[in-house]
């Protein structure tokens, strides 16, 4: 009966979650961290609500846009997630399969959310990456794959939608290869596809299984179909192969033409796909419920537990030297503050541990701040539901409460002296797009717009506010029109305030093309001491090598000697570094610029800090006008997918815009067009879009890079800035 059947499993799984949190090695070794990301639309969140179902943490599985917005799927908790069908906010839970006890967390598809995949990748130990059968290996497909690659974390594949027309997992297979060049292969040959689509062979096992019961929960092994049988094999050796190219063992046994058992082979496979260098690819329908309890086994033999990663700490009591990590409860505590969230309760920070206990009551210190703090509670997350705890142990996720913090502050014990670690922090990717934006009530005398803005900042470090300092508007910035909306949006429904917003300004940047010379002295005297400062040197460009390290300045200091004393030297490249922040063209800040200070003088009376600050100030404003500068746009990533009938209409549309066509596939009558557009142009393509193919086209964009905007587009954002500059 399947009502019996929850009921068990449901007990079984709560007996379990009682050992959870009696730290040891025991309990890390059955643990598994994990993510599920994908591209929008792939289907990670059906994915995880099977994953509960089956698992017996939830009861029923409700869809992720169902007819009931009150029944949503489990893991879209947030009102505006089940109104729009998509995950905004990265959730947390944790449940067990078999003896293995999982803490998941199902992350955004959407580009705009990225910085919610980011900072999950950055604390997990693997990952489920979903591919949609259909769409194969799309642009957020390759976003996730680059954060795996990010912080070197293991995956396994499901491929997803088999059931759907078209549905063809063999090109998914060489897509992987392909565009993501990961070393993969199946483990598991699926019986039909779209409509006859009725379960899945085991390579491994070469069992057939096939899904049975209203919820698809009864699981019916049998022998391989005959007509199956030679691509059973034939994929078989396939993945001897691939693990032979990485693996000593399998390469002997690929050689001698000989298969290894099953328990060899599963052994091999995990050996490798922690060491990053294969991926397993499973499939299914996460949607038709097939195919999940066996990604479940995957992830339990497949996927690493804490004790199978190495990890790293920099002590700050050591001059910042890196040093392992000891997935050991009895060890000095090191915890991650990785997300923050505001609950009714106050704040809510989660945290992952990597060495040593959290207990609840217990004193913590916040590396970062100095802070020490008592802890008042600790709770594990299923969604936006919350079980207190009183302990948790290495390799753990939780969250707490009654802590002030930082995204990325690292926790340790509070009575350890001299033990001062910090954990590496997360990339987070600059914003794109800013708003103006003011309350429609202009006395707000509860003051919620304000709270609402610091609150976002808190809980999002891609959303960014500032006020200007002349025209005193509060301007917005984050990755994207949609990222912003839904903060509007939270605004009006979480706080109460309506707001009016301005039009979408996009983010320039401004950079140096030659090379200029600067010799510059800052000279005041207007009784008793003066200020003296001159500095001599040159700007240029960055090497193309220094951009694709990240660097966007570079301050050198070649003097012989101590023309300038040493102690002035970081005055002059603070000086030079927040001249970055205002350019002389349009006014948005510099990157790409490095300075190089050759020689110098000082005044033994009149010089101080500030007086080289503010030489290094004038100097650059000197060099700048005539180092070349030009104005950069941001330029997006744009994939679009139409019907084949519209692709003359989309492509013309993105020609208007100012738009490169990269590449344009055609599978099925669907066409998928690969390009780069520069973001002041996507403004209201979603409207054209939908209009131009009869509400049938879709696309998806992320940042790719700023570049040098065309002259006559740039003389336009000129005269525009210097109108503003003479009305002020």
């Amino acid at each position: 009966m399947p009502g019996q059947r929850q009921t068990e499993v449901a007990a079984l799984a709560a007996i379990g979650m009682q050992t959870r949190g009696l730290a040891g090695e025991a309990n890390s070794e059955l643990l598994r961290n994990i993510g599920i990301s994908a591209h929008i639309d792939s289907g990670k969140t059906t994915l995880t609500e099977r994953i509960l179902f089956y698992t017996g943490r939830i009861n029923a599985i409700n869809e992720v846009k169902g007819k009931d917005p009150n029944k949503g799927a489990k893991m879209d908790s947030m009102e505006l997630e089940r109104e729009k069908g998509i995950t905004i906010q990265s959730a947390a839970t944790y449940t067990q399969w078999k003896d293995t006890n999982i803490n998941i967390i199902d992350t955004p598809g959407h580009v705009d959310f990225t910085v919610e995949v980011e900072r999950a990748l950055r604390v997990l130990d693997g990952a489920i990456m979903v591919l949609c059968s259909v769409g194969g290996v799309q642009s957020q497909s390759i976003t996730v794959d680059r954060q795996m690659k990010r912080y070197n974390v293991p995956r396994v594949a499901f491929i997803n939608k088999l059931d759907r027309m078209g549905a063809n997992p063999d090109k998914v297979l060489d897509a992987i290869r392909e565009k993501l060049r990961l070393n993969a292969a199946m483990m598991q040959v699926p019986i039909g596809l779209e409509e006859n689509h009725d379960g899945i062979v085991d390579i491994v096992d070469q069992v057939a299984y096939t899904f049975h019961g209203p919820n698809g929960e009864e699981v019916r092994k049998g022998p391989i179909p005959e007509d199956l049988a030679d691509k059973v094999e034939m994929r078989r050796m396939e993945l001897l192969e691939r693990l032979g190219e990485v693996d000593e063992e399998m390469e002997e046994f690929f050689l001698m033409e000989e298969m290894p058992e099953p328990d060899a082979l599963r052994a091999a496979i995990r050996r490798a796909t922690i060491a990053n260098t294969f991926v397993p690819v499973f499939m299914g329908s996460a949607f038709k419920n097939r195919g999940v309890q066996p990604l479940l086994d995957g992830v339990e033999n497949f996927l690493p537990s804490p004790l199978d990663m190495k990890y790293s700490y920099l002590d700050l009591a050591d001059e910042e030297a890196s040093k392992p990590l000891a997935c050991d409860a009895k060890a000095p505590l090191v915890a991650l503050a990785f997300k923050l969230e505001e609950s009714r309760f106050g704040q809510l920070t989660y945290v992952r541990v990597y060495q040593g206990s959290l207990k609840r009551g217990m004193f913590i210190r916040n590396s970062t701040t100095g802070k020490r703090v008592k802890l008042p509670r600790v709770v594990r997350m299923h969604s936006e539901e919350m079980e207190d705890v009183d302990e948790v142990g290495p390799g753990e996720i939780a969250a707490l409460f009654g802590i002030e913090c930082s995204s990325g502050d690292t926790f340790c014990d509070a009575d350890i002296k001299d033990f001062n670690p910090s954990m590496l922090t997360m990339f987070v990717p600059e914003p794109v797009v800013s708003l103006a934006i003011k309350p429609k009530d202009r006395s707000d005398s509860s003051g919620n717009f304000g709270k609402a803005l610091q609150r976002f900042q808190r809980e999002d470090p891609t959303f960014r506010v500032k006020v200007d300092n002349e025209s005193k508007e509060t301007i917005i910035s984050g990755m994207g029109e949609l990222h912003l909306e839904v903060y509007l949006e939270r605004m009006r429904r979480e706080y109460k305030v309506d707001t009016i917003a301005g039009m979408p300004q996009v983010n320039y940047r401004e950079t140096i093309t030659q090379r200029a010379e600067f010799n510059y002295t800052h000279k005041k005297q207007s009784g008793g001491s003066g200020q003296f400062g001159r500095v001599e040197g040159y700007i240029e460009p960055l090497s193309e090598e220094e951009i694709q390290e990240g660097k966007e300045f570079v301050f050198l200091n070649q003097m012989i000697g101590n023309a300038i004393p040493p102690e002035y030297v970081s005055s002059v490249e603070k000086g030079f570094q927040e001249s970055m922040e205002k350019g002389v063209i349009v006014g948005h800040p510099l990157q790409g610029v490095k300075v190089v200070l050759v020689d110098g003088s000082a005044h033994s009376v009149d010089s101080n800090e500030m007086a080289f600050k503010l030489a290094a100030r004038g100097a650059f404003r000197q060099a700048v006008n005539e180092a070349g500068p030009v104005v950069l746009e941001p330029v997006m990533k744009v994939e679009i997918q139409v019907p084949e009938e519209y692709q003359g209409t989309v492509v013309g549309g993105i020609n208007r815009r100012r738009g490169t066509i990269l590449e344009s596939d055609m599978e099925d009558d669907l066409a998928t067009i690969q390009c780069e557009v520069p973001l002041k142009e996507m403004f209201g393509y979603s409207t054209e879009i939908r209009s131009a193919t009869q509400a049938k086209g879709e696309f998806t964009m992320e940042f790719k890079a700023h570049e040098a905007m065309p002259q006559h587009e740039a003389e336009e954002l000129i005269r525009k800035y210097k109108e503003a500059e003479n009305d002020s």
